[in-house]
């Protein structure tokens, strides 16, 4: 599935197809596309998601951040499209994405909220969606 397939599911638009990895839905929910390699199970119920903004500085970096601080303020709601790369040691070194041979997997049966932001290092906690 193309990314923005992915991000329709959600009723979102990203504002370029090209690099947006975040947006807001219709219903005011954070979308956002995260790597299935940084997610943790933590309990039985939950699966959450570790990275820093730092780690990457692609083009959409800026507005990822920027939706971040917005949902942790505002107190939105979380939707997630795993991304999964054939060569996630790039990723993890902060490389460049776009040419990775990625897939994209909407979850609709997950909601989240971001339970810790600083700038930089975030955890976005999600649960089946009820």
């Amino acid at each position: 599935m193309l990314i923005s397939e992915a991000f329709a599911k959600f009723g979102a638009i990203q504002k370029n197809v090209q690099w947006s990895v975040s947006a807001v839905s219709e219903s005011n929910e954070l979308v956002v596309s995260l790597w299935n390699q940084f997610f943790e199970k933590r309990s039985k119920d939950t699966m959450t998601y570790i990275d820093k903004v730092s780690r990457w500085s692609g083009a959409g970096n800026n507005e990822f951040t920027a939706y971040l601080e917005k949902a942790f303020r505002d107190g939105l709601p979380v939707r997630a499209i795993i991304a999964k790369s054939k060569q996630p040691e790039v990723i993890a070194a902060g490389g460049a994405a776009s040419n990775l041979g990625n897939t994209f997997h909407p979850k609709t049966d997950w909601i989240g909220e971001i339970t810790e932001w600083d700038g930089d290092k975030f955890e976005i906690e999600f649960r089946l969606d009820k």
